[in-house]
């Protein structure tokens, strides 16, 4: 029987490296995604077709949250989405969603116990976190000491993404074969569903392919 695992998948480029992670190394996989509000919802859209190229996703949930509680975000439409700037290393950017990673880790452990899963695989990275501080070697890692207080069976929290470039992260997927033309990273889409390319999340993605960081 395969170990399996649960993956948290938003449909854009570095959850869907993390779930390749995943699969080569022999897990089956269960994903979660999450509709929160965000303006980027059409994200869940991609982590379906991310999904369906995959033979080893044995489920994928999209989980529904009162978006209510996450009010306090560019991301949720508390004020616009920042154009064509860099991030401050000392500002938590508008960006920055209050607690989201610690609900959606917290929803994936929860449903690891159920079925038995050994694993969950985030896709936290550090080098251009964005100054989120829920992106960080130090949350992971306190967050693992509360999952083996918290649940009733060892389950490892994976961020195997933490300490690469974005241009590292590109290249490790290319070579697990991830599609990256059915991934999105962009936080403020047009109507019909294009990236506005100047967002930080587009900047970055740009920059991660072209390798200069």
């Amino acid at each position: 029987m395969s170990k399996k695992a649960v993956i948290l998948l938003s449909g854009g480029l570095d959850s869907a490296t993390v779930l390749h992670v995943a699969i080569s190394s022999g897990f089956s996989c269960f994903c979660i995604s999450f509709d929160y509000g965000q303006r980027h919802r059409i994200e869940l859209d991609f982590a379906k077709k991310i999904v369906g190229r995959s033979n080893s996703v044995v489920e994928h949930k999209i989980l529904r949250l009162d978006p209510e509680g996450f009010r306090g975000s560019a991301l949720t439409g508390m004020c616009d989405v920042p154009k064509d700037s860099d991030i401050s290393d000392s500002i938590i950017p508008s960006t920055y969603v209050p607690m989201r990673n610690t609900i959606f880790i917290s929803y994936a452990l929860g449903y690891a116990e159920c079925i038995g899963a050994s694993d969950v695989f985030v896709g936290c990275n550090a080098v251009d976190y964005s100054n989120y501080p829920d992106c960080r070697p130090k949350y992971i890692e306190q967050f693992q000491k509360l999952a083996d207080l918290a649940t009733g069976c060892k389950i490892r929290i994976n961020a195997p993404l933490m300490n690469m470039k974005k241009s590292e992260i590109i290249k490790l997927g290319m070579s697990l074969s991830v599609d990256y033309t059915i991934t999105f990273s962009c936080y403020d889409p047009s109507e019909d569903g294009l990236p506005c390319g100047s967002c930080y999340s587009c900047i970055l993605r740009k920059k991660g392919f072209d390798g200069l960081i």
